[in-house]
């Protein structure tokens, strides 16, 4: 009776099918909130600025 029990408990833990799927959806939420934050900061004026006066002064270098 105790080692059908056991095999069953070894059999239920061995199946871990769902933790993949976990792991993705956990990683996905956390890019989509990175993402969400760059959008914020993308928006700011500052940082618009910023990039802005990047990507002239880059072109004025190579021009």
């Amino acid at each position: 009776m105790r080692t059908r029990i056991l095999r069953r408990l070894t059999a239920r833990a061995a199946h871990d099918d769902g933790a993949a799927t976990a792991e993705y959806a956990i990683t996905i939420m956390a890019a989509v909130g990175f993402a969400g934050l760059l959008v914020v900061i993308m928006r700011s004026a500052e940082v618009q600025q910023i990039l802005t006066d990047l990507v002239r002064n880059a072109l004025a270098f190579a021009g």
